[in-house]
């Protein structure tokens, strides 16, 4: 299928739907006010029949906006690319050339970083893109990249993605807008460069007419031709669902957010809440009422005012009759802190609940030190998420390393000649407490119950065999201890050591 044709609509129709409910996301996942505005501006209201705070209209010109965002979307978003990739998964093949120029590509390119990047945004939209490209005139080797759901076209069949087309906005000083589309599909790249407006792609031009995709026609030539990939059965993209079913769009081969589910409500009640007490706060600011008489004249046009520190007063001609022994009222309204505090609290509880995760993974409840393990216990509805959503990121982020490691040999980035996908080991979402390990360690020091190579392996869980018994060797060498063959027999003091059979065994005692 090639590139779309001019002045199709954009963006695409068919996905129009998922495309809005992405708006809504984004909007809460960013947290910028004026965004959110626009968007409850024909939606006011809350299924209950209140008004929603952010479809209030706006203040009048002059008055300040004093609603408030607390950020739980991002926070929701961060703590579930936390879940996954805090600790950088392992990527291992068999061949121990390959095995070193995967950790060089993974490391060069910092795909750790990307994979945290690419988890918090699917988190937030409901899947993701990752894409492998090159530039050799950057760095020689492929690049791991990143594309958001809302900028992306996506071709499904059997729910497996077979096609998809990635579009963003180009720099332009004028009401024009410049598209640059990049197709991707086993075997090629198509790249297109359109001219058009807010809701239309408009017409195809040549590459060199914008300076930001010039640089591509070396490449492709000013038609936007297809450069061929050399892997004519493999995609250069891979899609990522958050999590599935899409309960908004049964059927649909994306993912569902986050948010999915009432949670926008949620948000928005926990803005109220919040907002609420912030009024009280600066309802409650401590006024000193006075009578005119108490106020001082600043001068012709510049109003009176009450100097509250003077110390010493002239007598000041009040009737009898004033109120107070003084005439000076101080107003000062209790701040309701618990009521808005057990509110909020609650609504962040039930809405990190909705979204999958332990009200502990957000700092709710005991926060006394406890070991790793016990941490996976108190949060165990956010370790099942995590273990779900990392089964939906295995098999796509295992092909598109295998695409790295195609690409790399097709470019002519490296000689390795074995082809051979890796495979992925998620790291723990918990890191033991380094205090606890040792901890570990000297009481089975202690009561002698482990080797030394145990011990070791305790100590770094991710190290190989060869590790291990280098790290052995060089306690050994460092304590003074002699490994002893355990096949080789011991004499008691005063005893010659025993003879053998045949086969080294020393003979059984009659």
């Amino acid at each position: 299928m090639p590139l779309p044709g001019n002045g199709a609509p954009w963006p695409p129709t068919q996905l129009a739907a998922e495309y809005a409910e992405m708006r809504v996301d984004d909007a809460w996942y960013a947290g910028d006010r004026k965004r959110l505005s626009e968007i409850y501006a024909r939606d006011q209201l809350r299924p209950d029949g209140r008004r929603r705070l952010w479809g209030r209209r706006p203040p009048a010109p002059g008055q300040a906006d004093t609603r408030l965002h607390i950020p739980l979307p991002a926070d929701i978003a961060n703590t579930s690319a936390s879940l996954l990739f805090s600790e950088p998964p392992t990527f291992t093949v068999e061949d121990a050339a390959t095995q070193t120029r995967l950790d060089k590509l993974a490391e060069a390119g910092g795909v750790a970083n990307t994979l945290l990047e690419a988890a918090e945004v699917a988190a937030a939209l409901g899947g993701v893109f990752l894409r492998v490209t090159w530039d050799a005139s950057l760095a020689a080797r492929p690049l791991l990249t990143v594309v958001h759901a809302d900028s992306a076209l996506p071709e499904f069949r059997f729910g497996i993605l077979s096609a998809v087309t990635f579009w963003h906005e180009l720099p332009s000083d004028s009401s024009t807008v410049w598209r640059h589309l990049e197709r991707h599909e086993p075997g090629r790249i198509l790249h297109g460069l359109y001219q058009g407006d807010a809701d239309r792609l408009g017409v195809r031009v040549p590459l060199v007419e914008h300076p930001a995709v010039a640089g591509l026609v070396d490449s492709l030539g000013e038609a936007g031709d297809a450069i061929e990939t050399g892997l004519p059965d493999a995609l250069t993209a891979a899609y990522i669902p958050n999590m599935r079913p899409n309960r908004a769009h049964r059927g649909s081969p994306l993912g569902r957010s986050d948010f999915q589910g009432g949670t926008h409500d949620q948000f928005d009640a926990l803005d109220t809440t919040w907002t609420s007490w912030m009024r009280d706060i600066r309802l409650a600011r401590a006024r000193l009422i006075v009578p005119d008489g108490y106020l001082r004249s600043n001068g012709a046009g510049n109003g009176a005012s009450f100097d509250a520190d003077r110390e010493i007063w002239q007598t000041l001609n009040i009737p009898p009759t004033e109120t107070g022994a003084t005439g000076i009222t101080l107003s000062q309204f209790a701040i309701r802190v618990a009521e808005h505090q057990q509110t909020a609290e609650a609504i962040v509880r039930q809405t990190v609940h909705s979204a999958g995760y332990s009200a502990q993974s957000f700092g709710l409840g005991d926060a006394t030190a406890v070991t790793a393990t016990e941490v996976v216990a108190r949060e165990r509805r956010s370790m099942i998420t995590r273990d779900v959503k990392g089964r939906y990121w295995a098999p796509a982020l295992a092909d598109m390393l295998h695409v790295m490691l195609r690409l790399d040999r097709a470019l002519g980035f490296s000689t390795v000649a074995v082809d051979e996908r890796p495979h992925i080991q998620f790291g723990d979402a918990v890191s033991e407490d380094p205090q606890t390990t040792a901890q570990t360690l000297a009481l089975l020091a202690q009561a002698e119950a482990a080797s030394t190579d145990t011990k070791v392996r305790i100590l770094h869980p991710d190290w190989s065999d060869e590790q291990v018994q280098a790290e052995v060797d060089r306690i050994h060498i460092e304590t003074g201890a002699v490994p002893v063959d355990p096949l080789q027999a011991v004499s008691l003091p005063g005893q010659s050591p025993p003879t053998t059979v045949e086969g080294g065994a020393p003979p059984r005692a009659a």
